[in-house]
């Protein structure tokens, strides 16, 4: 209260004015929006970061002839690195980029959306709160995410994998890969169209993806959640949790917002869910890789028929052993690990700003 000659006032402080604003709806276009929004942006972030180790690890991991002598140690990434930059320069490190930032941005922004939804479904209280709930809704949101974007995905390393120097149209990459030859199990079959069979070309690899995008995704959010709660521990959060104002965390405990984490503990629960995450799902990684570029190796240019999962795991296998599997796991740390820590943080200050 506050009086001024004959006239009492009262003040109304700034965490009551925050408290009468209901919180956005979880299920509504505006949150879906919001999310999809913060979701593109951190995944477009994340991926411009590490996009040349990105481009080296491709070359690996599809045992590209002018780079196998590179792969599996550290010293054949500086080597790798050093032969792109003499033949191509800076643009050989982020060729086939702009085509993945069209896959990353509804890819993530998919992810995020899909991941929020569902656990809203699976987890809608802390009484619900569980291991397999959060991994099945991290799982659930990576396949929807895969499934609408495989065939970005699918383009880009082709993109990437190519090193003659030269300049390569997009257009007429998409043309290349739909003329290819069409599985001849699609094509006996007379009911599916012949358009549709071409156009499955576009989804090469795509069942390991999906076996692999379980454990992944599953364990990307399982881990990031986790480390989260070990993060927030009373003996942990005077260092961990980013100090707020009694008005902020009024207001975010209002809209059901978790206490935000310093910039030091947000990427480090990031970076470690994504190594957790790149050992669980690698080998299928390696199988997608290899058959994305199947069609581009001499003995299997004019192949009518896809190449199994099994026979592709055989080659690896006959190859490299079961190292073969592992092939630039370690790039695969150095890349996952600022990958996912950016594209965390930058999601859950995206959504600290938009107000979800």
């Amino acid at each position: 209260m506050e009086k001024k000659g004959n006239i009492t006032t009262t003040r109304t402080n700034e965490p009551t004015r925050k408290r009468n604003q209901m919180p956005i709806d979880k299920n509504s276009l505006e949150y879906i929006t919001r999310s999809g929004l913060a979701g593109g942006i951190s995944g477009s972030c994340a991926k411009t970061l590490i996009a040349p180790l990105d481009r080296i690890k491709i070359l690996f991991q599809t045992s590209n002839p002018h780079y196998t002598k590179y792969a599996g140690s550290l010293v054949g990434l500086k080597e790798a690195a050093k032969h792109i930059w003499l033949n191509d320069g800076i643009r050989g490190f982020f060729q086939g980029h702009s085509v993945t930032l069209m896959r990353i941005f509804p890819y993530a922004a998919v992810k995020f959306v899909a991941y929020e939804q569902i656990r809203n479904t699976l987890i809608p209280s802390k009484e619900y709160e569980s291991h397999w709930r959060r991994l099945m809704s991290g799982s659930l949101a990576g396949l929807c995410s895969v499934f609408t974007t495989y065939p970005l995905d699918l383009i880009r390393v082709r993109l990437a994998y190519v090193t003659e120097h030269k300049r390569i149209s997009l257009l007429g990459l998409v043309k290349t890969i739909y003329k290819e030859p069409a599985s001849t199990t699609l094509e006996a079959k007379g009911y599916i169209p012949n358009w549709f069979a071409h156009w499955c070309n576009f989804y090469r690899g795509y069942t390991p993806t999906v076996l692999g995008m379980i454990p992944y995704a599953g364990v990307s959010f399982f881990a990031h959640d986790l480390l989260h709660d070990v993060l927030k521990h009373p003996i942990l959060a005077p260092y961990s949790v980013l100090a707020l104002s009694e008005s902020e965390q009024e207001e975010r405990h209002f809209k059901h917002q978790r206490l935000p984490l310093r910039t030091w503990a947000e990427l480090l629960s990031g970076g470690l869910a994504g190594m957790a995450s790149q050992t669980a799902a690698y080998p299928f990684e390696i199988i997608r890789r290899r058959l994305q570029v199947s069609t581009l190796s001499v003995s299997q240019m004019y192949d009518h028929r896809f190449q199994s999962i099994s026979e592709i795991a055989k080659i690896i296998y006959k190859e490299r052993g079961w190292r073969g599997f592992f092939v630039g796991l370690s790039i695969g740390y150095i890349k996952v690990t600022p990958m996912v820590a950016c594209s965390f943080f930058v999601y859950e200050r995206m959504k600290w700003h938009l107000g979800i």
